[in-house]
């Protein structure tokens, strides 16, 4: 097993290596002091870790950016977050237990999360009153674990794009250049919006969440506080989102490219 241990603090770098030696005497063990070095590592000398035990915050990139990144390249390495956080904030940020690791690092918790690589996956958390959403791989909405399902293809795409805008209000200039590149009559496409709008929201009624959709002033949104989604538990530092991520963020769309840039070549925010 090939292990990376990242931190940018020379003894807590030396203390987090002695935990995963004392834990895992047989694995081999890189230390890195910054992201980039064990990105450049991965890279250029195409060394593929089992697993990397990360600084979340580090100057340059940080861990959450660099497991980003990593996913890129590296889809089936595991990332375990280590950090300064007392458990009861961990908590409060709705951080998952599994995927992080407080400071000091202990080789019984290096174990734990060794353990876990060959432990069975575990099953998807329910979250019922929530609409599940998958961004990375393939677009998919879920709720109570069954597919949500709309008439037409570019309903799904609609919504779509309103998750990667994470919330902020779209007009229908902005949806139309997205989905319709080449239409600018704003009769056109505000009659398409219209259609795809009703369509949206007629599986959403009928799961009682239609709330999740808010139309005002001719502006379109996401209601976050509503949805569950893969993209924004990533950006919120949740490990076992980091985790999941394989490096294709909603392929079938061609809008989605920019945000699939920033999670290749500049990080997650």
């Amino acid at each position: 097993m090939l292990i990376f241990a990242l931190d940018d603090e020379k003894l807590i770098l030396q203390d987090v290596e002695a935990a995963i030696r004392k834990a895992a005497p047989d694995a081999e063990i890189m230390t890195f002091s910054r992201a980039a070095a064990a990105l450049e590592a991965i890279k250029v000398r195409d060394i593929r870790p089992d697993v990397v035990f990360c600084d979340r915050e580090m100057p340059g990139l940080s861990g959450l950016e660099f497991a980003a990144r990593l996913k890129t390249v590296s889809p089936e390495t595991r990332v375990v977050f280590v950090t300064g956080y007392a458990q009861y904030a961990l908590e409060a940020f709705g951080v998952r237990a599994q995927g992080y690791a407080l400071k000091p690092l202990t080789a019984d918790r290096v174990r734990e999360e060794l353990d876990a690589l060959t432990a069975p996956s575990a099953a998807p958390i329910r979250r019922d009153n929530k609409l599940r959403v998958q961004c990375f791989g393939h677009f998919e909405i879920y709720w109570k674990n069954k597919p949500v399902v709309f008439s037409r293809k570019q309903s799904k795409e609609l919504f779509a794009f309103l998750i990667d805008r994470e919330g902020a209000a779209c007009t229908s200039e902005q949806i139309a250049a997205a989905l319709w590149e080449d239409e600018w009559d704003p009769k056109v496409y505000n009659h398409r919006i219209r259609n795809l709008v009703a369509d949206l929201r007629s599986p959403l009624r009928g799961i009682g969440m239609e709330q999740a959709l808010i139309r005002e002033k001719r502006q379109l949104a996401v209601r976050r506080d509503l949805i569950d989604c893969d993209y924004y538990r990533m950006l919120e530092g949740d490990a076992a989102a980091a985790n999941a991520f394989r490096g294709d963020y909603m392929p079938d769309y061609s809008w989605a490219e920019t945000t699939n840039a920033k999670l290749h070549f500049g990080g997650a925010n």
